[in-house]
C-alpha cells in the first residue's frame, strides 16, 4: 500500500464519507478498503477527528505543531541552563585565588 500523509481536511472528509457508507449498511472492512486506509488508521482517525469540522481539525494540527516547537524550545533552554550550571560549578572549584589584594 502506498504511504501518503493526509491533511486534516482530507481526514475529516473521508470520515464523513465513511460514516455515510456505514449508515448505508457497508462493513468497516469495505469502508476502509474504499478509503484506502487500514482499520487501525481508521480507528485512530475516528478517535482523533471524530465529530470535527475541517477548520477545527486544521487548527488542532497547527496547535500540535506549535506545541512540539515550544516543547523543543523548553528542552533546549533546560539543556543550556544545565550546561551553565555545570560550568559555574567547575569554574568555582578550579579558580585560582586572586593575588594582590588591592583596596
Amino acid at each position: 500500500m502506498k504511504w501518503t500523509r493526509h491533511t486534516p481536511e482530507q481526514i475529516v472528509t473521508k470520515l464523513r464519507e465513511a460514516e455515510a457508507m456505514l449508515a448505508a449498511g457497508k462493513s468497516v472492512a469495505q469502508v476502509v478498503q474504499h478509503l484506502g486506509v487500514s482499520e487501525p488508521t481508521f480507528a485512530r482517525w475516528r478517535n482523533q477527528y471524530g465529530g470535527m469540522k475541517a477548520d477545527e481539525a486544521r487548527r488542532l494540527k497547527e496547535l500540535e505543531i506549535e506545541n512540539a516547537r515550544l516543547k523543543k524550545l523548553v528542552a533546549d533552554q533546560a539543556l543550556d541552563m544545565a550546561i551553565l550550571k555545570e560550568a559555574n560549578t567547575y569554574l568555582g572549584k578550579h579558580q585560582r585565588p586572586r593575588e594582590g589584594g588591592g583596596s
